[in-house]
């Protein structure tokens, strides 16, 4: 793919800043006549120079490279409710995809041979099924709990690199953020720790869902089976049977709701996620519902919301860096952060990177970039 600077917003930017293009070289490094170079499409810039070019004038990835369709990062969402995706988070997530790509060069290797999910339905028997296959690969019981341990090392098999994030206790689209590079065949899940812990292993169960059907994201079928599968893979067919039957046979609402909370405590995931799970066992088995709004759960299970993932982990908060670091790669068995550091030594990569790729505040990208320099 040809890669062109885009030279009328670099021409904006340095008028905006009362930049010459001499000064720009000379923040950049490199001489006026590469400017004019690559201005001209002569040339373009090498990684180190580009990263240098985009801090310098506070212009992402987007704005400052012309790319061709086939070299866009693939955007998946993790929606809540009705939540929509506007054109500024596409963007905003574009724009970091793009400052992703001179990272991946200071990857590990990654696995080349992967698992996909060839014919992803919603349909309740092949989901049942997809589900029972990836259970059944990850040697785990249909009515077994699934833990997180086995969820990363799934995402670490897939080639996927795992990004934990601190973006605060946020209510739409910043609880999860896939990132694929289609060219460069990498892909970056963000997971914000700043969330439920009866949540999050639902929201990685969805983005393993993205990752394992690469054809399907950043399209609304992509995000109605990620959804699907996560429910289905942590509380699959099995589980929801027996609940459904200890429930029915209760006297009471509340005591249908004892059941389905030990069950959802049981399984370290939402009240809902049980709930949703047998109820559509009922319907596809054609047994009567149980007897409880859904209103009722989300209003029982927004009454008994449990620590943060941030708040577990890291006690107390906020964590220093070095710990933020290092729980990040041992919990999540990320090379993220290994190669942010590589690509600090070899290409002197600043501070402004980490602020724009971890969409973090200077403060703490300062701190970050402090200690990876070590």
């Amino acid at each position: 793919m040809e890669k062109l600077l885009n030279s009328d917003a670099i021409q904006h930017a340095l008028a905006e800043r009362g930049i010459t293009q001499k000064q720009l070289a000379d923040a950049v490094g490199i001489s006026s006549q590469a400017v004019t170079n690559w201005l001209k499409g002569k040339d373009f810039p090498r990684p180190a120079s580009l990263l240098k070019l985009a801090t310098t004038l506070s212009l992402t990835f987007e704005q400052l490279v012309k790319t061709s369709d086939a070299g866009r990062p693939v955007i998946a969402y993790r929606k809540k409710a009705n939540a929509k995706t506007t054109a500024t988070h596409l963007a905003k997530a574009e724009g970091i995809g793009m400052l992703l790509k001179p990272l991946v060069a200071h990857l590990t290797e990654l696995q080349a041979l992967r698992t996909l999910i060839t014919s992803p339905s919603t349909d309740y028997d092949k989901l049942q099924t997809i589900v029972s296959q990836t259970r059944n690969r990850l040697g785990i019981g249909e009515q077994a709990v699934l833990g997180y341990e086995s969820l990363i090392g799934e995402f670490k098999e897939c080639g996927a690199v795992l990004v934990p994030v601190l973006w605060g206790a946020k209510g739409n689209h910043e609880n999860a953020l896939h990132i694929r590079l289609p060219q460069e065949d990498v892909t970056f899940i963000f997971l914000n720790l700043d969330t439920h812990l009866e949540d999050f292993k639902f929201w990685m169960a969805h983005e393993l869902a993205h990752v394992l059907t690469p054809e399907l994201s950043g399209t609304n079928p992509g995000e109605d089976f990620a959804d699907a599968y996560a429910g289905a893979l942590l509380y699959p067919k099995a589980c929801a049977e027996s609940a459904y039957h200890q429930a029915i046979r209760q006297a009471t609402a509340d005591k249908m709701f004892g059941v389905l909370m030990r069950e959802a405590q049981t399984h370290m995931i939402s009240l809902n996620t049980v709930f949703q799970q047998v109820k559509q066992y009922a319907k596809s088995t054609s047994l009567p519902p149980l007897l409880i709004e859904e209103t009722a759960i989300h209003a029982r299970r927004n009454s008994l919301r449990g620590p943060l993932v941030s708040e577990a982990l890291f006690d107390p908060m906020p964590p220093s860096p070095q710990r933020y670091i290092a729980a990040c790669e041992n919990a999540f068995q990320t090379g993220f952060f290994h190669a942010l550091k590589r690509m600090i030594v070899e290409s002197g990569t600043g501070a402004a990177y980490i602020q724009q790729v971890l969409d973090t505040p200077l403060q703490d990208a300062l701190a970050l970039h402090e200690e990876l320099r070590r």
